[in-house]
């Protein structure tokens, strides 16, 4: 039984039907954020906040992509289409997996891989190790199954070393959060890292923590970065702090059509409104 959930009924009942009579000229890209893939119990947590999707769930949502004609395409591939640099993807998405969750091998990416779909995960460094380490009591990804995974065709992306909010830190704990992270994945995996991923709810109305973080990003050699800012992206965003749409086991089919449509991106404003009067 679906919950009541007044940013669902708002989504499909208003704004993804009001979307569909506006026009807009800017190509508009979904950005798919996940974590755990797993039936692990979010207790009470609001269906908002979850972060967890079953693997039922996330192959009815692939299966979704598949039979109405999106094309999965990393972060990348994305910005360059968003800036008119690449062209012929007609319903493009992107997948994105944070936190480097075990749970990416041994479930989702078997899922994807049943689909030909590629996607970018995010690791924070300092809970990647040879053998199984801990975030957040969940098991993380070992450096060998990543290399199967780069292998197979799976982007890696830098989530920083111990994943900290980043806005609390002094200049010099993030330069290193950011460049070490960055530094440790291409040492171990041979091949460049071009993208990031911001730990927890992203600081946007801070101007002046946000202009030192992307001159860091673009100093370390990142390309691009998404983060937890609700919406679709577009030609308007800022390639180092992409839009995304959070997912979880709360999303029924219909929610998450509306969501790819950008039914959701009116939330965004709340969202922003509800930092202000955070910070």
């Amino acid at each position: 039984m679906l919950e009541v959930r007044a940013d669902r009924i708002a989504t499909i009942y208003l704004f993804h039907p009001l979307r569909q009579f506006v026009h807009s000229a800017a190509a508009r890209i979904p950005i798919l954020m996940y974590h755990s893939i797993s039936r692990k119990d979010e207790g009470k947590r609001h269906a908002y906040y979850r972060t967890c999707a079953d693997a039922a769930v996330f192959t009815d949502q692939l299966q979704f992509l598949h039979d109405h004609g999106y094309q999965p395409i990393g972060v990348c591939e994305a910005v360059q289409w968003m800036e008119g640099v690449t062209q012929g993807t007609e319903r493009p998405v992107v997948l994105t997996f944070d936190d480097g969750y075990e749970n990416f091998y041994t479930t989702a990416f078997p899922i994807l891989y049943r689909f030909g779909y590629p996607a970018t995960v995010f690791l924070p460094t300092g809970y990647i190790g040879e053998t199984a380490r801990y975030f957040k009591q969940t098991k993380c990804l070992t450096w060998g199954q990543v290399r199967e995974l780069r292998d197979a065709g799976i982007e890696f992306g830098s989530h920083t070393v111990t994943h900290p909010q980043l806005k609390t830190l002094n200049i010099e704990q993030v330069e290193f959060e950011i460049r070490r992270s960055k530094d440790t994945i291409e040492e171990r995996l041979g091949c460049p890292v071009r993208s990031f991923s911001y730990p927890y709810s992203f600081p946007e109305t801070d101007r002046i923590f946000r202009e030192r973080l992307r001159a860091i990003l673009e100093g370390a050699g990142f390309e691009n970065g998404v983060s937890t800012i609700l919406g679709t992206a577009s030609i308007s965003s800022d390639r180092f702090f992409l839009e995304r749409l959070p997912v979880s086991s709360a999303d029924d089919l219909r929610f998450f059509r509306a969501k790819l449509a950008g039914g959701y991106d009116w939330l965004h404003g709340l969202q922003y409104a509800y930092k202000r009067t955070m910070a």
